[in-house]
Order: C-alpha cells, then structure tokens, then sequence
C-alpha cells in the first residue's frame, strides 16, 4: 500500500500536492513506538515523519537493524496511515566525513552508506546531510580534502540505491549558507546530490554577516529538495518557539515555494515542561498558517 494514498484532515482541506509538512522525530518524546510517533504526527496534521539518526549509540544502532525492526516498521507504517520519508542524518558530528583521523572517518563513510541502504529499504526518500567536514575537530585544508573524497564516494552509494542526499546548511562558518552549500553541489556534479536548508540556521548566517536570508535561498533555486522550518535566535540555534525567534515565516514559506519547494519538514524539539501533544498541534497551525490557502 502506497503510504501517500492516505491523507490527514489537514491534507484533505488543502489541493492536492499543494505541499506536504513533515515532523521532526524529536518533537516528541524519546523512547514512544514508531506507531505511536506516526498516529500522533498524523493527528496533529502532519503528513509524514523525518527520522533521526543522530551521534547517540542508540540512534545509531538503527543502521545495523535486520528483518524483524523493518518489518515492524513498515507494518506499523501502513496500521498508522503515515510513515518515514525523510532522515535527519546528524551521526556526522561525531564521526565526520573529514575526520584527519582513519578510524573515525571510516565509521563516517560507513554510517553513510548504511543510512543510504537504510533509506531504500525503509522507503526513505531524502537523507539530509549535515554541512561539516569536521565538528569537534579543527577544520583544515585535508578536512575539507578529506571531506570531498568521501562526499563524492557517499554520492556514488546514493547513486546506486536512487537515495537523494541533501546538504543542511549549519550553523558552522564551513556549511552556514545556501551559497555555500550550491557551491559544493555543483563541485560534485551529482543529480543525487541536493540541498535541504535549515531556515533557523539561514537566519542567524544572515544576521551575522549582515546578509538577506531570502537572497541566499535565491543561491539555491533549482537545487532545493526540502526545507527545515526552525526557529532561532541570535546567536541560538535550536529550542526556540515558533512566533519567539527572529525567522519571518511571512516571507520564508512563499519564496520557498517561488523556488518550487514543495516538501517541508517542521523542526522542533520536545520540551518535558509542556503538553507536547497540543505543541504538535498548535506548531502545525502556526506553520501552516503562513501558506497560501490555494
């Protein structure tokens, strides 16, 4: 069964294919069952879940799963009426593509072409990259050498299995800006090789160096797959309110969609202090409120 055949109460008032709006697996809390992260997602009005593989021993693991988790996956997938499209493939940070170190840049290249196999079995559609050669480490000319080596390697794996990667714009000077990231799009030369910005990240980039967010979005037109919708700060990337930060989704969310972006995910994380089903519900109102209504 086609997981796309199904459709939440907010897809069912909206024309069809106008945009879909994914979840952030982390907006809720660690530990919940795949089928219970998909109901709720589904009943708060979101249309699909993005996946974490982050730098944690436990996130990781899911890489080395065998038949029976992939199974259960996928049946829990069609019971829900939504499933897995996206995953936010943030292990990097701890073993980076250009780690100077052999061993730690081997668990790199190899947490990539697992995520990629991962993708195709689960029927992921995009892995989001994040934009470091390094992140715990120096960056260096051989970072960044290393780093396009083992790029260029991850976009062959891609390639092979029909997995879309795309570029996370950070909030690291290497990575920070759509330019940044097109620039090393079009180094590579890969059709499996995109860009998937975080508008949070874009934000704060803007704000320190004094640049419009919505022109370096503009740097990025025809290589866009998706969009991370996060609020920031200045100088904070990451546990900010929708409507409390500095990101104008008034202005984001159409030129998105003048790009030809069409796929967004809402990144947010789970706060224990709060009411994280009615969060689910209200971000999902907030965020699908600064679309056209047709």
């Amino acid at each position: 069964m086609d997981n796309n055949l199904h459709s939440s109460g907010a897809q069912a008032d909206r024309p069809a294919a106008a945009y879909r709006l994914g979840l952030y697996e982390k907006s809720m809390p660690g530990g919940l069952p795949f089928e219970r992260m998909f109901r709720e997602a589904k009943s708060a009005g979101y249309d699909f879940l993005e996946i974490s593989i982050d730098e944690t021993d436990g996130r990781l693991a899911r890489l080395d799963w065998g038949d029976a988790e992939f199974h259960a996956l996928l049946e829990a997938r069609e019971r829900a009426g939504l499933g897995v499209e996206t995953m936010c493939l943030s292990g990097h940070r701890r073993f980076p593509l250009g780690d100077p170190d052999p061993q730690g840049r081997a668990r790199g290249i190899e947490i990539l072409g697992k995520a990629i196999r991962f993708a195709s079995r689960a029927g992921i559609r995009i892995v989001q990259l994040a934009g470091y050669d390094v992140y715990y480490k120096e960056h260096t000319e051989e970072t960044e050498r290393l780093f396009a080596e083992g790029l260029a390697l991850g976009c062959r794996m891609a390639a092979a299995y029909g997995v879309a990667l795309g570029f996370e714009t950070m909030e690291t000077p290497f990575m920070d800006t759509v330019a940044k990231a097109r620039a090393w799009v079009d180094r590579v030369g890969s059709p499996y090789l995109m860009i998937y910005p975080d508008s949070g990240n874009l934000w704060n980039a803007a704000a320190l160096g004094g640049a419009d967010p919505l022109a370096d979005l503009e740097a990025g037109r025809g290589r866009i797959l998706a969009l991370h919708l996060k609020e920031t700060k200045p100088g904070r990337y990451r546990e900010v309110p929708y409507g409390q930060g500095h990101v104008d989704f008034a202005r984001l969310i159409p030129k998105a969609l003048d790009l030809g972006v069409r796929l967004f995910n809402a990144e947010f994380w789970h706060d224990p202090q709060t009411d994280w089903q009615e969060a689910l519900r209200a971000n999902a109102a907030f965020l699908r409120g600064h679309f056209p209504k047709k």
